[in-house]
């Protein structure tokens, strides 16, 4: 594609950058097959490619955004289904970053929006906040229908029928083990520390039982996706610098991986190289990128037994942020299969389930069409349990089936002898479990 940035322009890091990406789309249309949005929708302006023609005349003519641009981009999911389709290397995330930052510096929404997504940036990220949120919203859940705006009513629905315990596994500590295979920091997210607290202590179990000594660092928190993906970039970088400081500490002391079981979290930590590159903790972000790891990448380092669950059929989910974000697809199934288990993939396994961070807050009735779509292709496999790798799409996808859905590492743990994943058994709608790891 030919642009016509001023050398000016080019000085900005940022412009530049998208003016690298723009020159490398082709126009082909690959990327229209599988976005989710163009496939509901049925707009060029909803695809990446209408979307990257919006971008680029959004910023070489420096122009205020007007509202129909901002409405196809706040469409898009950042699910980056493009990015594995297209065959030119079209890097559609840094783009769309990119151009999501320049909405937020440059235009000014409608009060609504400004105040939801206010709400949202100093809520989700912060477990305290949001556990308190979501006893309002359980508390309001039975009046939604009375709310007349959708996307307060996707909050009020979004509460768990249960919410869990505070563990004390997320707590800064260290999990030791005899015979240390390897030293690993755990990053135990935020908002998944509300809504679930059983992955991380599931995967603190397995880690240990398979010779990882692992580490909870002191001073670390949102990876920043959440403020990341609104543009609003002072937030996501402050949040991100402090994970960095307690990592470099921890790394400093001798470190093998940063392991992440939120695949969402994963795919902006993995990009932190570049999202400091022209700032003095540069050298230090990229270090953290470097080692920053999915669990299933961990895993398939060390020696998980096999195990024997051949008559439990297991529905994989391949979230987006680790199937496009992160090139991750088969190491999950391969995990599962050799746990026992009979996995099995939906027909529409490339496609969004509709999460996608906040989207299922902003967008919800784009985001529900998406749910029902992956909800039902799920359901066609007629699985006894549902498996996926990223809370959001837990959340999602939960709340449009009676199909248990649990967490990958949750059903590893459970077959290399922790206990069975509470949310397969009667006690999670009763009295959740929680153990403390000591």
């Amino acid at each position: 594609m030919q642009t016509t940035f001023t050398p000016e322009q080019l000085t900005d890091p940022g412009t530049k950058r998208a003016n690298e990406i723009l020159r490398a789309c082709v126009h082909c249309g690959f990327c229209t097959a599988t976005c989710p949005t163009y496939q509901i929708l049925g707009d060029e302006l909803d695809s990446p490619r209408g979307r990257i023609y919006l971008i680029k005349d959004m910023l070489e003519n420096e122009r205020t955004p007007d509202a129909k641009t901002v409405k196809h981009i706040d469409r898009c999911l950042s699910c980056l289904a493009c990015m594995t389709t297209c065959p030119s290397g079209v890097h559609y995330m840094h783009l769309v970053d990119h151009a999501r930052a320049y909405i937020e510096q440059n235009y000014k929404r409608p009060l609504s929006d400004r105040a939801l997504r206010w709400v949202l940036a100093r809520i989700l990220p912060y477990p305290t906040r949001f556990r308190i949120a979501l006893l309002g919203a359980k508390i309001g859940r039975p009046f939604a229908r009375f709310i007349p705006d959708p996307r307060l009513r996707a909050m009020l629905e979004m509460a768990p029928k249960v919410i869990p315990p505070v563990s004390r596994n997320d707590d800064p500590q260290t999990f030791h083990v005899a015979d240390k295979k390897m030293r690993v920091a755990l990053m135990t997210g935020c908002a998944q520390r509300a809504l679930n607290t059983d992955i991380n202590d599931a995967t603190i179990r397995l880690l240990t039982r398979l010779g990882a000594e692992v580490v909870i660092p002191k001073g670390q928190g949102c990876c920043g996706a959440l403020t990341h993906h609104m543009g609003k970039e002072d937030e996501s970088h402050a949040t991100a610098a402090k994970n960095i400081r307690a990592w470099v500490t921890e790394m400093d002391a001798g470190l093998d991986a940063i392991v992440i079981n939120t695949s969402g979290c994963g795919t902006t930590v993995k990009d932190y190289g570049h999202m400091f590159r022209n700032t003095d903790l540069a050298a230090d972000a990229a270090r953290v990128s470097a080692i920053a790891m999915d669990v299933s990448e961990v895993l398939m380092k060390l020696d998980l037994p096999e195990g024997d669950h051949k008559g439990t059929k297991v529905a994989y989910h391949a979230a987006c942020s680790l199937q496009h974000g992160q090139k991750i697809k088969t190491f999950p199934k391969d995990l599962l299969k050799r746990a026992g288990f009979t996995v099995l993939e939906p027909a529409d396994s490339h496609l969004c389930c509709g999460s996608a961070g906040t989207y299922n807050l902003m967008q919800p009735e784009i985001s529900k069409q998406l749910k029902a779509r992956k909800v039902q292709t799920l359901e066609a496999l007629t699985p006894d349990i549902i498996s996926a790798g990223n809370i959001g799409c837990m959340m999602q996808i939960g709340s449009g089936t009676d199909t248990p859905i649990v967490h990958t590492v949750e059903l590893l743990d459970w077959a290399t002898g922790g206990p069975k994943p509470p949310a397969l058994t009667a006690q999670k709608n009763t009295t959740p479990q929680v153990p403390i790891l000591r």
